[in-house]
Parts: C-alpha cells; structure tokens; sequence
C-alpha cells in the first residue's frame, strides 16, 4: 500500500513511543494497518495487537482493512476473535489481535511485540489501563507504541502528546495533509461545524470541549506543587468494576485545598482499601455514605471516618463548591493526579439536560465532592446562615419578651 508523505514520517520515525494526533480521514488506520503488519512479518512469533475504543469499533474500521491487507497472505483468519496470522519472512508465523478497549483487562499478564492504541481521548480510565494492564506486556520485547487518535479537549491524549522523553515522539498532521480527501469536503464541513468542533476534529487542535462542567479549571492555575500544610483529609468513592477513587487532600486554616496524591484503581478489594487508608493516615477521611459496609470496616480499623450527608441536589451543590474555590483559586490539585485532572477536562453536561452531568468521567470528582461537601462552607452559605441565626436570634427574643412579667421595655 503506497503511504502519503505524511504517514510515512510516522511509519520512518525511530522513537518506540510515537504519538499522531490528526484530523478526520487523515488515514492513521493505514497508518496502523502497515505498522502492525510490518511487525508481525519481520520477527518471528511475535504478537502484536491494535485496541480500538469498543470491540465493535474495532471490528468496523481496523478489522476490515487487515482483512483486505493480509488476504493473499493469511495462514488462518478468526472472525469471532478478531485474530490474524500471517507467514514472516523467515517462514515462521506471527499474530496480529484486535481488541476493545472496553475490555481491555483480559489482556493482563499477556506479552505483545507492538501495540496500537486508537482514538485515545476517548478511552476511559485511560491511564489504569495503559499503566497498569498494557505497559508491562511489552516488558520482554520491549517493543513500540502508537497512540493516535483526534483531540478530545485536554486529556489523557494532550499529556501523552506533550510527553518530552527520550524515545517519545509526537505529530500532528491536519485533514488537509491528506492529498486523497477532496478539499471541498473539509471545507464544508468548516462552514458547518462551531470553530472549536472543526479545530478539533479537522485541524487536529486540542481545544476545550462543549458542554464542559469545571470551565472554571485552568492547568495553567490549577496544577502545581505545593507545601504540604493544614489538615489532612482523604475522601473515597468506592468501586470494583468502576474505579476506587481515593484522594489525599490537604486544607489549610484559609480554606485553600490541595489535592496533593490519588488512587485510582477498579478490582480494588476491602483488605487492599484498608491497608491503603491506614498508610495514608489522614486525619478525617470522607467516603460516599452507599456503601455503609465497607464504611463500617474502615472504622472497625481505626480508619477516621466521618459522615457524609449528600442531601437534595448533593451533585450540583458540590459542583458548585469546586467551582467557587477553582473561581478563587482555592483549589489546587497535583501534577501526579492524573486520573482526576482527566475527569475535570472530559466532565460535561448532558446535550439533552443541560443541568445534568453525564456519567463516567466522574469517580474522582464524586470523591472530592465528599470532602469539599463536608468541609467547605461557601460565602453564600454563610451569609444564609447568618441570616437563619438573626431571625432565630429575633424570635426567641420576642418570644422571651412576649414572656415576662415585667412589661417596662415594652
């Protein structure tokens, strides 16, 4: 298959980590295609895998284009499991899998030669997979990675793109760097689109997403290290197949919250949350209230519970509490806290209910909410309280008056 010019810097580039980040019908599929194959037929018995975002995704776009690529040369092809093997230049074979993201734990403990990983702002839990499921097995071969995909706000995918390491490599080619899609085309789609949705989608430009809840985050305010100092606290949202999400937060005597270490990981049991709340030792620990089990044996530990009350409108309530102290800059949160930095860029308002927050990029934030819910008392909520305690204060005066005897001050 001929390559433009710009595919072929991608496929010539040396560095093991490369990351492409493109426009729509750029053609980092065929970038893919003949990576993944030139893989598979220059070393022997090696297996190297593509991971779309579900496996259906996977099987519309990746699967197809193998299928045509490798149709002259396929040893044996499987439909169901979406495995190719294909002879290698020394005679031997090799395997080329395709998997979704959705399911990316069944590849745990397994070893592959090369992987690619497409459309990477949209994998959940990104980084839980990609460390801790996909980086160790390629700890033999030590083989390459392509992350590739099309920007989706400031994500997971903008850090990766912005990783400044030996062996890293990132580029950025727009729609128009592809000389087989008509320019009519683009264009249309530029005059139909909102500015910031054509940058992104055809430009290739990393720009905050529509709908976003915490607009009021900057990573250029809001993510810093800063001296541990004021009382520390931790919250949880508990999870299995979801993430665990626990956060160590400091808050000084001025109300300035630093969220300053995080856990993030799903198939987390009791004893492993235990012993982990125990090194953390945070003096007052705030977990979500619908999980009283696993709260009962966080006391039973010696853990510092404390109660969490969500109320009517908990969520939006505790949205509006982190977005006053991001408003502040009262809220600040470390460079290390990755999974909760990708939530605030990628949690967004339902297009259909403009007041109700789409579900999945929202563990960590839940677990936050906790602490700042509990702990954090907004200047609207005091002068609210100030106005209840002068008319308590005004009724219980008139009432003891309305009481005495002695009518002199009336």
């Amino acid at each position: 298959m001929k390559l433009t010019n710009s595919q072929k810097k991608v496929i010539e580039s040396k560095a093991r980590f490369k990351v492409l980040v493109c426009g729509r019908g750029f053609g980092k599929t065929a970038i893919a295609t003949e990576a993944l194959l030139y893989k598979a037929v220059t070393k022997d018995n090696s297996r190297v895998v593509y991971i779309g975002p579900t496996i259906q995704q996977t099987r519309d776009i990746a699967w197809k284009r193998l299928i045509s690529r490798t149709k002259d040369i396929a040893i044996k092809t499987n439909q169901t499991t979406l495995e190719i093997t294909v002879p290698t230049e020394q005679k031997k074979q090799s395997d080329i899998i395709l998997r979704g993201w959705e399911a990316i734990d069944t590849l745990r403990g397994q070893e592959f030669d090369m992987i690619v990983i497409d459309e990477v702002a949209s994998m959940r839990n990104f980084w839980e997979g990609w460390e801790e499921v996909l980086r160790p097995t390629l700890r033999i071969s030590q083989g390459p990675v392509i992350f590739m995909g099309t920007p989706k706000g400031f994500n997971h995918f903008y850090d990766l793109y912005c990783t400044n390491k030996e062996s890293w490599e990132s580029f950025t080619f727009t729609s128009y760097d592809n000389p087989h899609l008509p320019v009519a085309e683009i264009e249309l789609a530029k005059a139909q689109l909102p500015e910031n949705t054509f940058a992104q989608e055809y430009l290739a430009s990393f720009k905050k997403m529509e709908g976003l809840v915490f607009k009021e985050f900057q990573r250029e305010k809001h993510i810093k290290d800063m001296p541990l100092d004021g009382q520390k606290m931790a919250s949880i949202d508990f999870g299995y197949t979801d993430p665990t999400a626990i956060l160590t937060i400091y808050k000084t005597s001025s109300d300035v919250y630093y969220v300053e270490d995080e856990l993030y990981r799903s198939g987390m049991i009791e004893d492993e949350m235990i012993e982990y709340m125990k090194a953390v030792d945070a003096t007052a620990v705030y977990p979500d209230p619908a999980n009283p089990a696993q709260i009962e044996a966080l006391r039973r530990k010696g853990v510092r519970v404390r109660e969490v009350i969500k109320g009517k409108d908990s969520i939006i309530s505790g949205i509006n509490k982190l977005k006053e102290l991001f408003i502040q800059n009262k809220l600040f949160i470390s460079p290390k806290c990755k999974n909760l930095i990708n939530e605030l860029e990628q949690y967004a308002f339902d297009s259909n209910k403009k007041d109700t927050p789409v579900g999945g990029f929202d563990h960590s934030i839940d677990s936050l909410r906790y602490a700042i819910q509990m702990t954090y008392h907004s200047k609207a909520n005091i002068e609210q309280k100030r106005m209840i305690n002068k008319l308590d204060y005004l009724f219980i005066d008139k009432a003891f008056r309305d009481n005495r005897k002695d009518t002199t001050y009336e």
